[in-house]
């Protein structure tokens, strides 16, 4: 019994030295990993000798153990001499574990050829390539290579990015664009059936329309002393509103075709297009003695029918609201602005045209200036003005597949401005 008390003494004493020993061996890395030493003395078989850290080593040593990646200096063996704690966290390995080992085993097996070359390349110059690492969560990281000079002579400097977030997000986005794509795709055929749709719906509404406007037409002229006052009335509100559905089934399929990607862009000159709508409505103009203002205007980069039709449809207005005995005034200009912005300041190289569009018609509540541009949005009740109220609603998505602006400022019985800003070119 006595024996084995002794030997069981021996074995707690050693056990306390080795703990001992440890201890110290552990305080003395902290030391040399956090920059509190500069200096070794390690006995040896031929004596002690003694190992320097230069300044800049020491602070290279803080400095990394504060990354938030992982840091690992290798031999030209490609052993571990020294790593951060993040590293030592990436490959769920303890810092005991890392130190004095092969780098190539932290890395998973289908990428050690790859590593492998990356290494050769490290050498020779600063390089940066992408592995996944053999630990847990087989986390794809960055390496970033570059050589370093310490006392025992050149180093390998590996610097560990974790790319796990990166990935996850670049898997994430990709999804996405595929998932926006396959709608894109589900849109792009369900407008094409819309706009198909459309046509025939027109087509087949207008011929039962027609007939009703003709046999309407005959029973008025041909049954005139045959049929009553109210009678006659009758007919007449038949045939009126059948000219307001014929115009609004052509409004309809106009506003549907713009949804079809029908982006022709080319020069079109400004003064053109409303020269040409003056010679359109010569006639309604000369009835209403109306006088129209406008000197050379730009050229801009649009859709020549599309961009016609927005000033038809405004400038038409302006005719159409104008005051009871007041002859319609509307004067039309277009400046070139550096910025896409309604009240830009004028700028002669500037990107972008404002062409405005002012009248002295009846004006309208400048709260409804939202209302005016949606579809079949009327401020006014179709007794006293025609029309379906699409005609704006059409001239703005016009403006937004150009990549404009339209807004309108407006007073009621002063009159009316439409501000349009256009790309001088489109891109």
């Amino acid at each position: 019994m006595e024996a084995i008390a002794l030997t069981y003494e021996d074995i707690v004493k050693q056990l306390a030295e080795l703990r001992w020993q440890l201890d110290e061996a552990n305080d003395t890395i902290e030391a040399i990993r956090t920059g509190q030493i500069d200096a070794l003395v390690v006995e040896s078989e031929n004596g002690h000798q003694l190992y320097t850290l230069k300044s800049s080593d020491q602070t290279y040593r803080v400095f990394i153990e504060k990354m938030n990646e992982g840091a690992v200096t290798l031999n030209k063996s490609g052993i571990i001499l020294y790593c951060n704690s993040q590293f030592a966290s990436l490959v769920s390995t303890p810092l005991s574990g890392i130190v004095g080992t092969s780098f190539d085993q932290f890395i998973s097996l289908g990428y050690k050829n790859q590593f492998r070359l990356l290494m050769e390349r490290g050498w020779k110059e600063d390089c940066k390539g992408e592995v996944v690492l053999k630990a847990k969560k087989h986390p794809t990281v960055r390496l970033s290579l570059t050589t370093l000079e310490l006392d025992e002579g050149f180093s390998l400097s590996i610097i560990v990015t974790d790319l796990t977030s990166e990935k996850e997000a670049q898997r994430h986005l990709k999804n996405k664009n595929e998932e926006l794509e396959k709608i894109n795709r589900a849109l792009e055929a369900s407008n094409n059936d819309l706009l198909q749709f459309a046509s025939v719906a027109s087509h087949d509404l207008q011929e039962p329309l027609r007939k009703i406007a003709v046999f309407s037409s005959l029973l008025r002229d041909k049954e005139t002393n045959n049929l009553s006052e109210s009678a006659q009335l009758f007919i007449s509100k038949i045939l009126s509103s059948s000219d307001r559905m014929k115009q609004l089934i052509i409004d309809v399929l106009n506003y549907s075709r713009l949804s079809a990607n029908d982006n022709n862009f080319e020069p079109v000159d400004l003064s053109e297009i409303v020269t040409d709508w003056m010679n359109d409505y010569e006639i309604l103009i000369r009835e209403k003695r109306a006088k129209i203002h406008f000197q050379a205007l730009l050229v801009v980069e649009a859709n020549k029918g599309q961009l016609r039709q927005i000033f038809q449809n405004i400038l038409s207005n302006a005719l159409k609201f104008s005051k009871n005995y007041v002859p319609p005034d509307i004067s039309i200009t277009a400046v070139k602005i550096k910025d896409k912005e309604i009240d830009a300041q004028p700028f002669v190289s500037g990107q972008y045209c404002r062409i405005s569009i002012k009248d002295n018609g009846i004006g309208f509540d400048q709260k409804y200036v939202t209302n005016v541009f949606s579809l079949f949005e009327r401020l006014n009740t179709k007794d006293k003005y025609e029309g379906t109220g699409i005609g704006l609603a059409v001239a703005k998505k016009i403006i937004d597949k150009h990549n404009g602006l339209i807004t309108a400022r407006s007073t009621p019985g002063v009159g009316s401005e439409f501000i349009i800003i256009l790309p001088v070119a489109q891109r």
